[in-house]
Parts: structure tokens; C-alpha cells; sequence
């Protein structure tokens, strides 16, 4: 981990490269790191709206905001979210490493649900029309605004498997689990981008971050001992997680199972990337498995919540069920402190 002075200068520095090559009125070299390439002329049905293919430029972007969202992460959690913790009273370390992985949480998930709410109301698959995932296939002319939040969220999970990996979050029960669904989606985002399937990308992108938000804020709420309004919004959770994690989620399974079939196109049931058509009759179960397993995942980490719910009609606190060996020890901790201070200030 960078020291706080390296974070802030190493931000400082590359936040005045991309402002200094926003700004240039001519051609430069870091213009493929900093913005999306591939500008397509305009077509009358375009209307005026700038369409972008893609290309091997696309993996310059990705590099380099792998490096932005770590430096981003770290100088949120050193600069905003741990004083904040500090603020609010918080004490162990483990608990105040674990308020500041759920802020830069909920930071980057409000933004991420906000951005892609935004690019689903500007196509036709406005709020979860299934029957557009496939109809007027390919869907290789991307609006900028599409195109730059697909490439977003792939640098993010990017950047993710690498904390994961490094271990650079202290590990839970499930990190097995957490491991599957951070390769199983970047096997999707890696995928719907390559074969032209960013509606129903974006539509699964929403489905997922709505309801991280709602998680990543009760967890604070419960950090921060505020037990009746975590509960509140853990509620709250337990109902946007079945809608957008499950309903939504089993929909657009139907849709692949059976619309797929139905709706693709016939010149476009052919697996030619070339032609940017791949939706070849086999590329089914490609799109089917992954949203299958991700399902699977939400299933096992829905009944997680129940458990963390009937530990709230128990009368326990509302602690994630992966961090209760962890609060314990947590404890114990925090009274060893307590006494030492009381018994240095005796001794004083």
C-alpha cells in the first residue's frame, strides 16, 4: 500500500496528465489511456449522437484505469472514509479497516448505479425490455457515454481481482466464493463486450450495483453503532436484493434461454467477429452458464442475509454472519486495550 504523501502525489500527477490532455488541442500519445477510441463516422440513424467501434486501443484504457481506481481507492480511504470512521468513534483496527472498504464501497456503487440507470435509459432496453437484448442485433455502434462505462466497470473488477488476489482486504469465510464471482464476472463483461451484447451488460450491471449499494450502507450504519437504522435499511436490502438480484436476474435468464432462439436475427446466428456477429446457435450456453453461476452466487450470499436476520429476531446484533469470529476476537481486543490504559493511568 502507498504511504498517504505518495497516494496524493501520485493522484495529483496523474490527474493533471489528464486534464493537461483533455484540454490539448492536438494529438497526443496518452489520448488512448485517457478517452475512448474508435470514433465511427455518423450515420443518418445516428442522430448527431457520435457512435465508437472498438479495438486493441481499448486495452490502453483498461491499463490505465486500473492504476486510477487504486489510487482513487486509496486516497479515499486514507483521505475521507478513515478519518470518518475515526469521527464517528469507531475502535479496533479490524473495524475501522472494514467501514472503510464498505465507504469506498458505497462511493463507487451510488456512482456506478447513478451512471448506469443513465446509459439504460438511452437505449431500448429501458428498464429491463428483454426482447431488445437480441432484436437489431449487432449492437456494435456504442454510444460514448456506453461505451466508456463498460470499459469503467471491466477496470474496475480488473482492479478488484487484483485487491482480491493480493489480499490486500483482510479475507472472509467466503473468499472462495467472492473469488468465483469476480471471475465469472469479468468472464462476462469480457465476453458481452467482445460479441456486441452491452444491453444486456448494462442491464446486469445495474441489477448488481443497486443492491451492493444498499448492503455497503447498512454495513456502515451497523460499523458505526447505529443498530435500529442498519436494520431499517437491511430491510430494505433484503427487498431490492430479490427484486434486481433474483426476479430481474431469473428474467433475463428466460430471456436468454428462450428469446435468444426467437428474436436473434438469422444473418446474425453465425459466429463471425469480423462482422462483428457472434450469436451462433452454441454462444447460448456461453451467455446462459455465467448468469447462471452469478445466480447461484446471489442465492448463497441471499441466504447469508437470512441467517443475519435471524440473528436480529434472536436479539443479536446485526453483524454479517462472515465477520462474527472476527467482531469477537475484535473484542477481546478492545477490553485488553481498555484495561491497559486503565492500568497505566493508575499507575500514573
Amino acid at each position: 500500500m502507498l504511504r498517504p504523501s505518495s497516494s496524493l502525489r501520485l493522484i495529483n500527477v496523474i490527474g493533471l496528465l489528464w486534464l493537461g490532455c483533455f484540454l490539448a488541442k492536438v494529438p497526443n500519445p496518452f489520448a488512448s489511456m485517457f478517452h475512448i477510441s474508435y470514433a465511427l463516422a455518423m450515420e443518418p440513424e445516428d442522430a448527431g449522437v457520435q457512435r465508437y467501434g472498438k479495438g486493441p486501443k481499448d486495452l490502453l484504457f483498461l491499463a490505465f484505469y486500473i492504476i486510477v481506481f487504486s489510487l482513487v481507492r486509496q486516497t479515499m480511504v486514507i483521505y475521507v472514509v478513515r478519518p470518518l470512521a475515526i469521527k464517528c468513534g469507531i475502535r479496533g483496527q479490524r473495524k475501522i479497516e472494514r467501514f472503510t472498504e464498505q465507504g469506498y464501497a458505497l462511493f463507487y456503487w451510488s456512482s456506478s448505479s447513478i451512471i448506469g440507470l443513465y446509459v439504460m435509459s438511452q437505449q431500448p432496453t429501458w428498464w429491463y425490455r428483454t426482447e431488445a437484448f437480441w432484436l437489431e442485433y449487432p449492437h456494435w455502434r456504442m454510444r460514448g457515454v456506453l461505451k466508456t462505462f463498460y470499459l469503467l466497470q471491466l477496470s474496475y473488477w480488473l482492479q478488484q481481482l487484483l485487491v482480491l488476489a493480493l489480499r490486500i482486504e483482510k479475507p472472509r469465510s467466503d473468499y472462495v466464493e467472492l473469488c468465483l464471482h469476480h471471475i465469472v464476472t469479468l468472464w462476462l463483461v469480457g465476453w458481452s463486450y467482445t460479441i456486441n451484447l452491452t444491453y444486456i451488460g448494462v442491464a446486469i450491471f445495474f441489477s448488481m450495483d443497486i443492491a451492493d449499494v444498499f448492503l455497503a450502507f447498512s454495513k456502515l450504519l451497523n460499523y458505526s453503532g447505529l443498530q435500529r437504522t442498519s436494520e431499517c435499511t437491511f430491510a430494505c436490502l433484503l427487498c431490492v436484493w430479490a427484486y434486481f438480484r433474483h426476479y430481474q436476474n431469473l428474467r433475463i435468464l428466460h430471456s436468454v434461454w428462450y428469446e435468444y432462439g426467437d428474436l436473434v436475427p438469422a444473418e446474425a446466428r453465425v459466429f463471425d467477429l469480423l462482422q462483428g456477429r457472434a450469436l451462433a446457435p452454441w454462444m447460448r450456453y456461453q451467455v446462459f452458464l455465467p448468469i447462471l453461476a452469478l445466480q447461484c452466487l446471489n442465492l448463497f450470499w441471499y441466504g447469508l442475509m437470512w441467517r443475519i436476520v435471524w440473528r436480529m429476531i434472536s436479539g443479536k446484533n446485526a453483524t454479517d454472519v462472515r465477520e462474527a469470529d472476527e467482531d469477537e476476537e475484535e473484542h477481546v481486543q478492545v477490553a485488553q486495550e481498555d484495561t491497559a490504559v486503565q492500568t497505566r493511568q493508575k499507575a500514573e
